[in-house]
């Protein structure tokens, strides 16, 4: 044994420790993640390995925090950070401060992750989709007060449907606080009572538009009761909003133009709807213009009074051809004795009589047929179940209706006496 001084374990170590954290500092280490585990705390403990040997690693709360994506065992990962050696137990392990998937962006593989897990969970689902109103009345518009993206929707509002309500709620859409506000935001607007809610903002780079791609604006997308229109950045830009709201909007001008109808559009389908309505009622009163004069026309035929006047025109013509037969038998029996002649004129002047006596009992019946003429002399018409009765038929006890042409009566029959004539 040589003799080289003696040293203790904790010595040993702490040289140790100082050796390794001067000497690997801020150094990129990259490898397969076999195993993570989140602590209560805050902080994430992980083992990171190749084909050879593992790594232990931990990354305190400040730095978790901030980090994009979510770490999970079977990741390609590169971390930066340096190496430290905890004393008491005599062990090494490295302390990351920044961690990328190898080969990929954070972004993305944080996108990838949230969007596997929203759809496992059935935000994406189209039967929970809510439908956009065909008319809208009232609207809430979730972006900051000043931005371009708010101003573009109001130019499009007041050219396409200017008689829309519109709240505005402000909110950041961008930075670290961003999410954590707009999800405040939609909540808010969602009490509002409104038709539906069109979040968004205009265009930018990924990191502008993250505050779309979080899991609590998607929460709040989903649980709101309003229908909601993602409208985020460009047409290319698909945010995990997108997945998540009722309808995606390319832009938020476009979303102006997908949701609200177009006045000239609509006036024009009035105007072409007041066309139809005028055609059709034109056509309704010259059809019931020419009814009413069939009517009338019935009416008028078949009236006691056209009735009688034919009866008097045929009567006429009666008395006529009578009169010609007679004067035709008269000239041609000259010869019979006058005995004979005054007897075919006395019957002749019978049958004149009995028709003459015949036409003035029509007229009378045909006047006193008319409900009017009869109401005036004091007629009703008794009725037993509705139905025409005489008063013969009444009963003492029975009930019965009295009606003319002002009122009707109900009335219970307490005496009869025949009449005798």
């Amino acid at each position: 044994m040589t003799s080289n001084a003696m040293m203790s374990v904790s010595s040993l170590n702490n040289k140790i420790k100082s050796l390794l954290e001067t000497t690997f500092i801020h150094i990129l280490v990259e490898g397969e993640v076999s195993s993570a585990t989140y602590h209560t705390s805050g902080h994430l403990y992980f083992t990171i390995k190749d084909s050879e040997s593992s790594l232990k690693c931990v990354m305190f709360k400040s730095s978790v925090t901030k980090l994009k994506f979510r770490i999970e065992a079977g990741q390609h990962i590169v971390i930066e950070g340096s190496l430290g050696v905890f004393v008491p137990r005599g062990e090494y392990q490295f302390y990351a401060v920044h961690i990328e998937p190898y080969g990929q962006g954070a972004l993305a593989l944080a996108y990838e992750q949230l969007k596997e897990k929203l759809l496992q969970k059935g935000y994406f689902d189209p039967s929970r989709k809510k439908l956009i109103p065909k008319i809208i009345n009232s609207i809430a518009l979730v972006t900051a007060k000043d931005s371009a993206a708010l101003h573009d929707m109001l130019k499009i509002i007041d050219k396409r449907w200017p008689l829309l309500e519109v709240t505005i709620v402000d909110t950041l859409v961008q930075g670290d606080l961003a999410p954590t506000q707009i999800a405040k935001a939609i909540r808010y607007a969602d009490m509002l009572d409104v038709d539906v809610i069109v979040a968004g903002r205009g265009g930018g780079s990924s990191e502008d538009l993250w505050a779309f791609n979080s899991e609590i604006v998607a929460d709040v997308f989903h649980e709101a009761k309003t229908p909601i229109v993602s409208a985020v950045g460009h047409e290319i830009d698909v945010m995990i909003s997108d997945f998540v709201a009722d309808l995606r909007a390319p832009t938020p001008s476009a979303a102006m133009e997908m949701i609200l109808p177009d006045k000239q559009e609509i006036l024009q389908i009035l105007d072409a709807y007041f066309e139809d309505l005028k055609n059709n009622t034109i056509r309704n009163l010259s059809l019931l213009d020419k009814q009413l004069e069939n009517v009338n026309e019935n009416m008028r035929r078949n009236s006691p009074y056209s009735k009688i006047a034919y009866m008097e025109q045929q009567y006429r013509e009666i008395k006529d051809d009578m009169m010609r037969i007679s004067r035709f038998l008269t000239s041609n029996f000259e010869k019979f004795p006058s005995e004979l002649e005054k007897n075919l004129q006395n019957q002749f002047a019978l049958i004149l009589h009995q028709k003459e006596y015949l036409l003035e009992e029509l007229k009378k019946h045909f006047i006193l047929a008319n409900p009017a003429l009869r109401c005036t002399d004091g007629w009703s018409q008794v009725l037993v179940e509705n139905r025409l009765s005489r008063l013969e038929n009444i009963n003492v006890g029975d009930r019965f209706v009295l009606e003319d042409s002002t009122a009707k009566m109900t009335v219970d029959c307490i005496e009869k006496q025949p009449i005798k004539r």
